[in-house]
């Protein structure tokens, strides 16, 4: 009898965990996305102009082998942003962990291939974390405005970022992915979301800052 009663509370303290894990995990999630709803775009007649794209940095290329097509559609979307005349410049925001990975100068070679012109394009070398890429677009480049390029889902958690470190932001929304891969992406988005309120919380600072970096 006693054990019995010992294997129900247990029972209901795991059940209790895991209503409270998903209501916290479902709960970041669902603000994220429908406080940023309203300053995502996905078409290009509709998005106002903004001075700056800050383009959200990947790898090129996938584990497997091939190109990353969350890379792909990023780089597509903000030579389209441009060529539209919906920004002036670009910012590429991402990792430069070493010699061997460089993910703004790979990008940036990319948008020059695609029609972009060099001097039109700033890089941000210590982006490291969309957190970092949001602050020091505002406290390093001294931007008070930008339009974010990535896959919605991400775009949303820049945007609310952005919201929280006086930084206004509009999202462009790249192509996304489907199937197992995209699955997975959007799996971890859950952690990742629920990442930005312990940022939140615990007031996180990006890795570097550095000098000013005037975008003309």
């Amino acid at each position: 009898e006693a054990r019995s009663g010992m294997h129900r509370k247990t029972r209901n303290r795991l059940l209790a965990i895991f209503i409270l894990s998903f209501l916290i995990f479902t709960g970041c999630y669902f603000i994220i996305e429908f406080s940023t709803k309203d300053r995502i775009y996905r078409e290009l007649q509709t998005i106002p102009h903004n001075k700056v794209g800050l383009v959200l940095g990947t790898a090129r290329h996938q584990v497997g082998g091939g190109i990353n097509p969350y890379y792909q559609s990023r780089i597509d979307a903000t030579i389209e942003l441009f060529k539209a005349g919906k920004i002036s410049y670009v910012l590429v925001s991402g990792d430069n962990g070493s010699v061997y990975y460089n993910e703004p100068n790979t990008i940036k070679k990319d948008l020059v291939a695609g029609g972009i012109p060099e001097k039109k394009i700033y890089l941000d070398y210590a982006g490291f974390r969309t957190l970092d890429s949001m602050v020091r677009a505002r406290i390093v480049f001294g931007l008070d405005s930008v339009t974010v390029i990535s896959q919605e889902f991400h775009t949303e958690r820049a945007l609310f970022i952005a919201s929280k470190k006086d930084l206004y932001a509009i999202g462009f929304s790249a192509r996304d992915v489907g199937g197992s891969r995209g699955f997975k992406v959007q799996l971890r988005e859950y952690f990742a979301r629920v990442k930005v309120f312990l940022d939140l919380i615990f007031n996180t600072q990006p890795r570097f800052y550095g000098k000013r970096i005037e975008i003309e």
